[in-house]
């Protein structure tokens, strides 16, 4: 295997998972979007990012992208070389966006691009390395493969992935507060065990969001009723739960957004609403359904 190309530019959107019922399992790619651009180089790896986390994000080989990249080369039995590495990111940190997905598949989609065989990164082997890391697939299948998806693993250490059918109109709201929380803190309050009625009202749930999804909007409300996650993170996410509350008291099809504590709503949340919202601290993202995925650019 070979290093072919020098450079190449990657756009990864974010995601939310889960979408109220479907925990673990359902995911949908949002038009909100990092850019990566890795360059292959003879020196030490130097990283530049823009935007979201700046500040915070590791550097050099910490990085997370620089490590995807450097997984997906051994995976293909490429050769390690020096990377220069410059992200300009939107996609909000610690927020419930899929950010680490989108880190994780833009490296190793970058290690597609660079190498002679692209094939041995294909999306399935992307899916199941990511996974890997995330130890979930649905973020990282809904980034890999655009849309809406749904994950399953069929068997322990394997996981597969299909996009659902999503009404080409349906237009989201991310309402994002400025505070963010671990997922594993959000992983740790959910209880080992549920009521079998609790698993009984979700799967329903679940099955009928399918439908929602299709085209069927009136649906949304009632689809996205959940007693899997959302009720036992209620004390970790506080503000997210009261907005939850006030928003599906309106009718609108609220959910938490993956580990939260970002709340989002299956629907255009009105102007005046958003209004008020951003004045209580909480940031409104309109976003079309991002169709593609990862993708390389140029």
């Amino acid at each position: 295997m070979r290093i072919v190309r020098d450079v190449v530019r990657v756009q990864v959107p974010a995601t939310s998972a889960n979408l109220g019922p479907g925990f673990d399992a359902f995911g949908l790619a949002l038009g909100l979007h990092d850019v990566v651009e890795v360059r292959a180089t003879t020196g030490a790896t130097r990283t530049h990012v823009e935007g979201e986390g700046a500040a915070t994000v590791p550097d050099g080989e910490d990085h997370l992208v620089v490590q995807a990249v450097r997984a997906g080369l051994e995976i293909a039995r490429a050769p390690q070389v020096g990377l220069d590495l410059r992200a300009r990111n939107a996609i909000p940190h610690g927020r419930g966006l899929g950010s680490s997905a989108a880190a994780v598949i833009a490296g190793l989609v970058a290690a597609r691009g660079l190498i002679s065989e692209p094939e041995a990164l294909d999306d399935a082997t992307v899916l199941e390395l990511a996974t890997e890391w995330e130890g979930h697939p649905d973020n990282a299948a809904a980034a890999v493969l655009g849309g809406a998806t749904l994950a399953w693993t069929p068997q322990e250490g394997e996981v597969d992935a299909v996009r659902l059918a999503v009404d080409p109109a349906l237009t989201v709201t991310a309402l994002v507060p400025q505070t963010s929380l671990a997922t594993k803190v959000a992983r740790s309050v959910l209880p080992a065990t549920v009521p079998h009625a609790d698993a009984a009202f979700t799967g329903a749930r679940t099955a009928l969001l399918v439908l929602a999804l299709s085209g069927r909007a009136d649906l949304f409300l009632e689809a996205t009723r959940d007693r899997l996650h959302q009720p036992y993170r209620a004390d970790v996410l506080p503000a997210s739960t009261a907005l939850l509350g006030r928003l599906r008291a309106l009718g609108l099809p609220a959910v938490i957004s993956g580990a939260g504590p970002t709340v989002l709503v299956l629907d255009v949340v009105p102007a005046g609403l958003r209004a008020s919202l951003a004045g209580e601290g909480w940031t409104a993202h309109v976003l079309d359904v991002d169709q593609t995925g990862a993708r390389l650019l140029d």
